[in-house]
């Protein structure tokens, strides 16, 4: 069995994610590390620290045994923070964390990024992801998962009139994303968060950037992407 240490396990996509690994049997230990304590879900398996996400000091030894890491971690809103607080979660808390990971003899390494995501992109939120995304590589992890969602859709509304727009709307574009397009294609939090999951298990060698199409083969267990 196995030790998946998680880092933003509070946010929709994380607690999809560590409901989906205590549902397996492989796995033997959960270890959730973050700013504040996951009510929601109460298990055996789970081992719980509270810690400051942008100091490895205050977590590095509950690193200790895990095989697999697991990093959900991000500002809701990036908008309504400055940039610099931004950095500070998204792309250097991370980062830092992967450090740490890497140090504690985690194996692979899985990252909820975003479509689009490149140190190179006019988008600042995009560049962010990206740099995040070149410096995690370079730590040389025996594998590395990328995962690159568009719009992730999550039953409830959580920011307000302009998010219950796009969850109303995005699903009904999925027809006109074709071919290439595939990529920009909302998921459901449920099936990115097992998908995962599920990823745990399944290890690549080097670094790989899976977008809507390989996150859906992943999930359903397909061989093939799916249309």
């Amino acid at each position: 069995m196995i030790t998946v240490a998680i880092m933003g396990a509070t946010g929709a996509v994380g607690t999809e994610v560590v409901r989906n690994l205590l549902s397996m049997d492989q796995v033997g230990r959960l270890v959730l590390l973050g700013r504040r304590e996951v009510t929601a879900i109460s298990h055996p398996k789970i081992e719980q620290h509270l810690a400051d996400v942008s100091d490895p000091a205050t977590y590095a030894r509950h690193l200790a045994g895990a095989q697999v890491a697991i990093c959900t971690l991000g500002i809701g809103q990036p908008s309504k923070v400055s940039r610099e607080d931004f950095l500070r979660i998204d792309r250097d808390a991370v980062l830092a964390f992967g450090q740490a990971c890497k140090g504690a003899g985690v194996q692979h390494f899985q990252l909820l990024s975003a479509v689009g995501a490149s140190a190179k992109s006019v988008s600042f939120f995009l560049r962010a992801k990206g740099q995040l995304e070149e410096g995690l590589e370079a730590l040389g992890f025996e594998s590395l998962s990328l995962f690159h969602p568009s719009m992730i859709l999550t039953p409830s509304n959580r920011y307000g009139v302009s998010q219950a727009l796009v969850l109303a709307l995005w699903p009904l574009l999925k027809p006109v994303f074709l071919g290439s397009l595939k990529k920009y294609r909302g998921i459901e939090v449920e099936r990115l968060g097992r998908a995962m999951a599920l990823n745990s298990f399944r290890r690549a060698t080097g670094a790989e950037v899976l977008e809507w199409p390989e996150i859906m083969v992943i999930d359903a267990g397909q061989a093939t992407p799916c249309d």
